[in-house]
């Protein structure tokens, strides 16, 4: 990795139609389920994500980000069956829900390969950070490579469950 690399992207060609692993991926109630990095616990809301700027929440835990925290994602990019993704923005120490996201972005993108096969990229970029001191608290990528692969495998697994 660079010193200025601003993303990590992941590839993977999953056994799934593209229309069932977008259904998973817009069900934030399932987000614990392919999540590589073992960060997201469980989703406050259990809405559907149905268009960009929805905002859903979800509780967390990392070490480096002090234990348990609460997340707001805002939803940037929504196209049904080929792309959803969101950026997210932790919530104040006090409960206050932050009003914009502060730069990172998760974005999965899907494109049909064949019957019932899809592939599926995610990337992870955090360009728009533009907070010096937020750069070096968190020092991005947060997230590794190796997560993120693990991600799409737990993904892969979860849209074969009921």
């Amino acid at each position: 990795m660079t010193d200025n690399q601003t993303h990590v992207t992941v590839t993977r060609t999953v056994d799934a139609p593209s229309k069932d692993l977008f259904d998973l991926l817009t069900l934030p109630a399932r987000h614990p389920e392919f999540d590589g990095s073992g960060t997201v616990r469980s989703a406050d809301d259990t809405e559907r994500i149905t268009k960009v700027g929805e905002k859903f929440v979800m509780n967390m835990h990392r070490e480096a980000m002090g234990g348990d925290y609460r997340t707001h994602s805002f939803v940037t990019a929504f196209d049904e069956n080929k792309m959803v993704g969101w950026q997210p923005a932790p919530e104040a120490e006090d409960g206050t829900a932050p009003e914009q996201p502060l730069g990172w972005e998760w974005l999965y993108e899907l494109k049909p390969t064949g019957a019932g096969t899809t592939e599926v990229t995610l990337t992870y970029d955090w360009s728009k950070v533009t907070d010096k001191a937020l750069l070096k608290k968190v020092g991005f990528p947060a997230i590794p490579q190796e997560d993120l692969e693990q991600s799409l495998n737990l993904l892969a697994a979860a849209v074969t469950k009921p």
